[in-house]
């Protein structure tokens, strides 16, 4: 199994720290698929604020 990248953790946390003002304990005391999860959520409120569309799921 390969570990996730520290970057990928340091990215997660400054998004999440960035927009919901929570601390870094708070974040890290979140598993990695609710990270991953908050992170889609900010995004998808910053889409629609910006009038942009979804990102399709599906490959051309």
């Amino acid at each position: 199994m390969n570990p996730y990248p520290a970057d990928k953790i340091y990215e997660e946390t400054s998004f999440i720290a960035y927009y919901m003002h929570w601390g870094r304990e708070e974040i890290m005391s979140l598993s990695h698929l609710e990270r991953i999860r908050w992170c889609g959520e900010i995004s998808k409120i910053n889409r629609k604020l910006n009038d942009e569309p979804e990102p399709s799921l599906l490959l051309p």
